[in-house]
């Protein structure tokens, strides 16, 4: 193990750390994560990080599959469209790809404004978006699952894209059901974007999921630790008439999972900007607050239904300072390359990681 695969190895973990902190305090994110991290033997968030530095390159489509409706409102939540909207960004502030957000219709007035907010020219086609920089586009994808086969297959032969990733997407159970996270169902409000996500990893697209519950895209992966500890995850636990469990079938090559969806995606943006040495790529606090503030002014709600600038429940500070620690974490390990050199080469030495056993 070199100086540099330590330092990677651990900022890997610092934001893992951070995308689980726990304020709430009822401990899912450690349930997610310990499963998790199993799967991937290396720290989320780098892990993913790397696949796409190494996968995507300029000119590059990568769709963002996102937008969970909630009840009883029947509108988008602002976790998930906030993350991928500061994704896009930095997918092309980074890597100078071409980032399309697929999502249902309740999200495309946030994305119309999130897109000024992010600096990007929007167009509704991907035609457009090969055609100029800076840019980034949205489909408004199907509620209807006998279209959604269709649309999927049309969008894939048509464009392909180098890598998919799903940020706070709902997925089906077993039984083709979608549900909230108390366990209710509501499989009529949900574009059925699982069904491409699945259908891109068949074909072999770098795939990532981003969830924190387990009624996600992605997050089958982990389905025997969702069945045994999480709440309504297994077979019979949800509340309503299909008794299927809201786990999603659905799963990944590579998974993210955190307290907050947006938060999950905001450490893959970050260690995204430790590996290409970009550090604009990973947003500023206080773009992170006009975001909030933009989304909840275009119908997003919170968690509970408030239209107000929150994610998950959690309010502006929090979220502002989640944002500062990260790029802090990303900051100094360049900085310091050389005045902890001396360091790395004894804590190395004295083997603590492992290194010599592999």
């Amino acid at each position: 193990m070199t100086q540099q695969e330590l330092t990677l190895l651990n900022l890997g973990q610092n934001l893992d750390n951070l995308i689980n902190l726990d304020p709430r305090g009822y401990g899912v994110c450690r349930i997610l994560y310990e499963a998790a991290r199993e799967y991937t033997g290396e720290p989320l968030t780098t892990n993913a990080a790397k696949q796409l530095v190494k996968t995507v390159k300029e000119g590059d489509l990568v769709y963002i599959i996102t937008g969970f409706v909630l009840l009883p409102f029947k509108k988008a939540e602002t976790d998930g469209i906030i993350g991928s909207m500061l994704f896009a960004r930095a997918l092309v502030k980074a890597l100078n790809a071409k980032p399309v957000i697929i999502c249902p219709e309740e999200n495309l007035v946030a994305v119309k404004n999130l897109a000024y907010d992010m600096g990007l020219h929007l167009f509704d086609n991907i035609d457009e978006l090969l055609e100029y920089p800076i840019s980034m586009a949205v489909i408004p994808f199907t509620k209807d699952s006998e279209k959604a086969e269709e649309q999927a297959d049309n969008l894939m032969a048509k464009y392909l894209p180098k890598a998919v990733v799903s940020i706070e997407a709902p997925g089906a159970n077993a039984l083709g059901v979608y549900h909230n996270a108390t366990g209710l169902a509501l499989t009529e409000l949900q574009a059925k974007s699982d069904i491409l996500f699945e259908k891109l990893r068949a074909a072999g697209v770098l795939n990532i999921a981003i969830g924190d519950l387990g009624n996600e895209i992605g997050m089958g992966t982990i389905s025997a630790q969702l069945e045994k500890y999480v709440p309504y995850a297994r077979a019979g636990a949800c509340r309503c008439s299909c008794k299927g469990g809201i786990a999603a079938k659905s799963v990944t090559d590579h998974i993210i999972t955190a307290t907050v969806s947006d938060w999950g995606a905001y450490g893959l943006i970050a260690a995204i900007a430790y590996l290409t040495e970009n550090l604009d790529a990973m947003h500023m606090p206080e773009l992170e607050k006009q975001a909030m503030q933009t989304a909840a002014r275009s119908g997003m709600i919170d968690m509970y239904g408030w239209l107000i600038p929150a994610i998950d429940g959690f309010g502006e500070e929090i979220n502002i300072n989640i944002v500062s620690l990260m790029r802090e974490c990303i900051k100094y390990p360049p900085k310091l390359k050389q005045v902890t050199a001396t360091w790395f080469e004894k804590v190395l030495e004295l083997d603590f990681f492992g290194q010599n056993d592999i």
